[in-house]
Order: C-alpha cells, then sequence, then structure tokens
C-alpha cells in the first residue's frame, strides 16, 4: 500500500506532474491558433465552444507544434527540463540543438508528445478536483440544504448521494495514476527521443579527443619548460656552489642564468596555466619560444650550467613557419635537458639544426653516460613528447645509441605549416 502511495503522490511524481502541466501551458499558443482554424469549419464562433470543438481545436494545434519543434532551441529546452523535472539520467540525453534530420524528427515527435499528454492532465487537473470536491460534498448538500446543486437527476437518488464522495475520491486517484503513468511513459520516452545520435556521439567524442589533445600539449609544454629550468638551475647551482670560493666571476655568471632561467621559466608557466583558466589577460595570449627568437638564450642558459654545446644552425630561422619553429625549440630544449640531467656537468653536446630538401632537421649528439642512471620518479616522458611534437607535424623522431654516442634525430616537414 506503501507503494502505492509512493509511486502515486511521491516526490517524483509530482515533479513529472509539474512537467506535464508545463507542457499543457506550452500547448495553449497552439490550441488557440487551432480554435481560429476549426471554429468556422465546425461553425462555432465562440472562442471556446463545445467540448468537440475544443477538442478538435486540440486536436489541430498539435501538428503546429510539431512544426515548431525544429527550430534548433527545442532539443536544448525540453532536454533541460526533463534533467529538472524527470528525473532520467543526464549522460542518457543530448546535448545541444539537434543534428541532422533523424534528430530533429524525434525532438519533433518528443515536443509534440509532451504537449498531448501534457495538455490532456493539465485539461484534467483542471476539470476533475472541483468536481471530484462536488462529489464528496455532496450528501452535506443534500442533507442540509436540499439541493444537487446542479448535478444530474440520477444525482438525487440516495444510492447515488451515499456513494458520490467514493465516486469524488477514485476520480482524484484516478487523476493521480493518470498522471503518474503519462509522467512515467515521458520520462521511458526521453532517453529514446531526447537521447544522442550517432552524429552526437561523435561530436561528443571530436570534442573529448579535442580536449585531451590540448591537455596532452600542455603537459608536454609544462614538462619541456619546467623540467628543462629544473635540470638547469640544479647544475648551475651545483657548479657554482663548487667555486665559490675561488672563482666569484662564475658564481655571479651561474646566479645571472639561474634568474634569467627562472624568469623565463614563470613567464611560460603563467602562459600555460592562463590558458588552462582561460584568461583573458596578456600572461594567457604571450608568445611560445621560438627558434628565432630563444634559440641563443637556450644555448646561453644551458651552457651557464656546464653543459658545452657546439650548435650549428645550417639555415634562417626567421624563415620557418612559426608552429615548427615552435615545436623544433621545445625538441631542442628536451634534447638539451637530457643531456643535462643523465651527462651532468661538462658534457659535450653536438647540436645541429638545417633544412635537407622539404624537412627541417633536428640532431643532437653527446656521449653516453658511463652507467644507466637510476629511473626517476614520474620521469621518462621527454622522449615520448618529443616524438608526439614530430608526429603530430607529420614528422619523425628517433632517439637511442649510435656510434657511442647517444643521438637524438628528429624530421619535421615544413610543407603545410606555412
Amino acid at each position: 500500500m506503501r507503494a502505492l502511495v509512493t509511486a502515486l503522490f511521491g516526490r517524483r511524481t509530482r515533479r513529472r506532474w509539474i512537467h506535464l502541466i508545463l507542457g499543457g501551458a506550452l500547448s495553449m499558443p497552439y490550441v488557440f491558433v487551432g480554435s481560429v482554424l476549426v471554429g468556422p469549419l465546425v461553425g462555432d464562433d465562440r472562442f471556446f465552444g463545445s467540448l468537440t470543438s475544443q477538442l478538435a481545436s486540440f486536436g489541430a494545434g498539435l501538428p503546429l507544434a510539431a512544426i515548431t519543434a525544429l527550430f534548433p532551441l527545442t532539443r536544448p529546452m525540453s532536454v533541460a527540463a526533463v534533467r529538472a523535472l524527470c528525473a532520467v539520467p543526464d549522460d542518457s540525453l543530448a546535448e545541444g540543438p539537434a543534428r541532422g534530420r533523424v534528430a530533429r524528427g524525434r525532438t519533433a515527435a518528443w515536443f509534440t508528445l509532451h504537449l498531448g499528454l501534457g495538455g490532456i492532465v493539465s485539461g484534467m487537473s483542471l476539470a476533475l478536483p472541483p468536481f471530484a470536491c462536488v462529489l464528496i460534498a455532496l450528501p452535506f448538500f443534500v442533507v442540509f440544504g436540499g439541493s444537487r446543486i446542479g448535478l444530474p437527476e440520477v444525482f438525487g437518488e440516495p444510492w447515488m448521494v451515499a456513494l458520490s464522495p467514493v465516486i469524488g475520491c477514485a476520480s482524484l486517484v484516478a487523476l493521480a495514476a493518470c498522471a503518474a503513468t503519462a509522467g512515467g511513459l515521458l520520462a521511458r520516452w526521453a532517453p529514446e527521443l531526447l537521447g544522442p545520435t550517432p552524429a552526437d556521439r561523435l561530436a561528443a567524442a571530436e570534442q573529448r579527443a579535442a580536449d585531451l589533445a590540448v591537455r596532452n600539449r600542455l603537459a608536454r609544454e609544462l614538462h619541456d619548460s619546467v623540467g628543462h629550468a629544473l635540470s638547469a638551475v640544479t647544475l648551475q647551482a651545483s657548479a657554482a656552489r663548487r667555486v665559490l670560493d675561488h672563482d666569484p666571476e662564475f658564481v655571479r655568471e651561474a646566479l645571472a642564468a639561474i634568474e634569467d632561467t627562472t624568469r623565463r621559466t614563470v613567464g611560460e608557466l603563467d602562459a600555460v596555466l592562463g590558458v588552462l583558466r582561460e584568461a583573458d589577460d596578456a600572461r594567457a595570449t604571450a608568445p611560445a619560444p621560438t627558434l628565432e627568437a630563444d634559440l641563443d638564450g637556450l644555448l646561453r642558459r644551458t651552457g651557464a650550467g656546464g653543459l658545452r654545446v657546439s650548435a650549428a644552425v645550417d639555415m634562417d630561422p626567421a624563415g620557418l613557419p612559426p608552429l615548427v619553429s615552435r615545436e623544433a625549440y621545445r625538441i631542442v630544449q628536451e634534447a638539451l635537458s637530457n643531456a643535462l640531467r643523465h651527462g651532468g656537468e661538462g658534457t659535450d653536446v653536438t647540436l645541429r639544426v638545417t633544412l635537407e630538401g622539404p624537412d627541417l632537421t633536428v640532431t643532437a649528439e653527446n656521449p653516453l653516460p658511463p652507467r644507466s642512471p637510476a629511473p626517476r620518479p614520474g620521469g621518462g616522458h621527454g622522449l615520448r613528447g618529443i616524438a608526439d611534437r614530430a608526429r603530430l607535424l607529420g614528422g619523425t623522431a628517433a632517439a637511442g645509441p649510435a656510434d657511442g654516442v647517444w643521438r637524438l634525430d628528429v624530421r619535421l616537414p615544413l610543407k603545410g605549416h606555412a
């Protein structure tokens, strides 16, 4: 019994009832237009005439509702109402306007059903409660007033007077059952008619892929920028500490390099975090470092940390496409970071940046360490990031021991990235 009462009058049912009443309210403009069309046809000039003309007006208004449901905002509005009132899981409903003919047709079918069932339940909700209250109070009117208060003659019979409260209560229960059934049907049909179509799922997957690509790119930027800075600053501070007593000039150069490295890294970090926050300040749109503008500073700061870099740039970086120039800078930065991290102070690095046909090539070589370094927690992403950068530009990246040295060879195509 308790389950039946909850099913008919529980919180979820009441909210779905409100959803149906909302559908009835939305149906009223279409009923008004339908009455204008139907009235002359049935010979009824009154705005709301007989029950037959009202039903005909309601029936004529539903096709008009289906036509207007083809507008883009119909599905977002319907989905919002279903989520708020019908207790339907969010992931079973689509986002945004309907895309494609099938999705628009399903939305029109849902909108028509919502307004149709809502109009019926709203009409019952307006008519049945007053009638039920009259039936429940009828015995008191008959006993104390001797009147049927305008009801048909059958309600003057003693047996009907005795049964009228039962009929009134049954009418209210029947109204609640109809509303609960209609609300349950709409809640069941909502995922089928307002759920994502294959086109919606494809668009959502593409958006998730785009978001993931942005996140991966930001992670690579943070890894390359911050990782290189920490490696360089660590070695610069270590070298300065060892010669602090007898080479103050070197110490000054190392401290200046540390200051420059940290300042640039903080600027790059602010730019990346600004993108994450979707900030509108200048830091969020700060330009990324490029070969043309920043390679010399990178080599200078790296050399201050004790890494001996022999660089040969056999081309004009100003002629590179901006995207290629930015990615090439990050690749060079990561190559030097790996040499600093695994070779330590005094490591010789040979760097060559040149054009070979339609490709920009970046080659870095440094001696193999005497023994493999211990794995670092969270490490091992640098070479993967280089490979990802090259692959996203349609290039290739290879790294490993060759002829007694560690060699990184990256090719980035220039065509298509102007």
